[in-house]
């Protein structure tokens, strides 16, 4: 299926590693321009190196902290003086911080609220008027099921479903605020999908130590036996990527202020 992204400028925060890479290189494998943001240069390198290898097309990069709100600013004028426009917006970069309540520092419960809902209100805040200009746009921010569900032990998520479910509702204003001007916000939430620096992350936060490979297999034996599908297994970054782009082309043009779960009908309400 032809999803009519040729040429569209798309821009994906989060994007040189897991759900923000598969999804540029899926974009880029439809013709679109992408540009991928994310901290370190190095990786962002070899993301747009992988996404050229595997598609033939090549993509943009720019180093950003999307908790900067100067990093954010320098984004758009580059985008404003290269590009001219924006397509399409892929609010992806986020975090999860699993601890108990009472363990929580008052720097992790800032840092979840920065990088996961105010780095997508100013970003998507910036990009907008844009957007209006041009009298078209699609944001797709990317949240978590911890916006959706009380996630049993060992996934506490007193820090980050706070910050999730801010998103999602952030994403259903703005559908209805932005619309007259014939932008459509979606929201995708990712149930359990594996990649190996998500993974690290909540295993050594659960452990609070480091894990050596079969104690992370034993860690990690449990979390997915409630998806609905033969294997039980986790998610995988391309398949929550064929969500996002899809939901980002007019493909979906009737789909705005959605929420659409992608999480195999994991049960854990």
């Amino acid at each position: 299926m032809d999803l009519q992204l040729k040429d569209k400028v798309v821009v994906v925060t989060g994007g040189s590693a897991g759900i923000g890479l598969e999804a540029a290189r899926l974009f880029a494998a439809e013709g679109a321009r992408v540009l991928i943001c994310a901290r370190r240069e190095d990786k962002l390198a070899a993301a747009a190196s992988d996404i050229a290898d595997s598609t033939g097309s090549d993509v943009d990069t720019v180093a950003v902290d999307v908790t900067n709100v100067a990093d954010l600013d320098r984004l758009v004028s580059y985008v404003t003086e290269r590009y001219g426009r924006i397509d399409v917006l892929v609010n992806n970069a986020g975090t999860g911080t699993y601890k108990p309540f009472l363990e929580v520092t008052d720097e992790e419960l800032v840092y979840g609220m920065q990088i996961n809902f105010f780095a997508q209100f100013r970003l998507t805040q910036r990009f907008a008027p844009m957007m209006i200009a041009q009298h078209y746009g699609v944001v797709i921010n990317v949240a978590g099921e911890t916006g959706i569900k009380v996630m049993h032990p060992p996934f506490r998520s007193s820090c980050t479903g706070p910050a999730k479910s801010a998103e999602i509702r952030l994403s259903k204003v703005l559908a209805t605020e932005l619309g007259e001007h014939n932008i459509r916000v979606n929201c995708v939430v990712p149930g359990l999908v594996y990649t190996d620096d998500r993974f690290g992350k909540w295993e050594r936060e659960m452990a609070k130590t480091e894990l050596d490979d079969e104690e992370a297999k034993a860690t990690r034996k449990d979390w997915g036996r409630n998806i609905a599908r033969p294997d039980h297994e986790w998610g995988t970054a391309e398949e929550l990527a064929n969500v996002i782009v899809f939901a980002a082309s007019d493909r979906s043009s009737f789909v705005n202020g959605a929420v659409l779960v992608a999480d195999g009908a994991e049960d854990k309400s």
